[in-house]
């Protein structure tokens, strides 16, 4: 029997747009009342309208998702959802940008796909939270500098 096919976007912030990640899960074939948007961090998996969509997720249904960093920055979390997901669930997961990361290509008892698969999710996953980590140090840094900036400014003004 042949599942439902659902969608998952998620953007870091109410400012950015999501339109290229809605794009591409449409031509994918994902219907509309199928994806589901977050606008937060991808720190962690407490998310309102994902956790709405792991509760739908059933045997054979398949979830798609632009990029891996798109479903999660937390090396641990992005590994237990996919488990979660595909041993648990029964379900497949196809990453759009990395053909390496479709599931449902994998035959669950081929050994070698199934190896394959896992260590560049582990890779991937690997990467995406290493590029959170260096966003939050650059913009800690940003915010740093603008102190001490204008900390420098309201000492300029208090000397005259």
């Amino acid at each position: 029997m042949k599942g439902k096919i659902y969608g998952y976007i998620r953007v870091s912030s109410k400012d950015q747009c999501e339109d290229r990640q809605l794009l591409a899960l449409k031509a994918f074939g994902v219907l509309k009342r199928n994806i589901y948007i977050d606008k937060v961090s991808g720190k962690n998996f407490d998310r309102p309208q994902y956790n709405h969509l792991i509760k739908k997720i059933k045997k054979d249904d398949i979830l798609v998702v632009m990029s891996i960093d798109r479903l999660g920055r937390n090396y641990d979390e992005v590994q237990r959802q996919w488990r979660l997901i595909t041993k648990d669930k029964g379900a497949d997961i196809v990453v759009l940008d990395m053909p390496l990361l479709d599931t449902r290509k994998n035959n669950h008892n081929d050994l070698t796909g199934t190896f394959i698969a896992d260590l560049v999710l582990q890779i991937l996953a690997y990467v995406a939270q290493i590029e959170r980590e260096n966003i939050y140090q650059i913009t800690f840094l940003k915010l740093k500098i603008v102190g001490k900036i204008m900390k420098s400014h309201l000492d300029k003004q208090q000397k005259f």
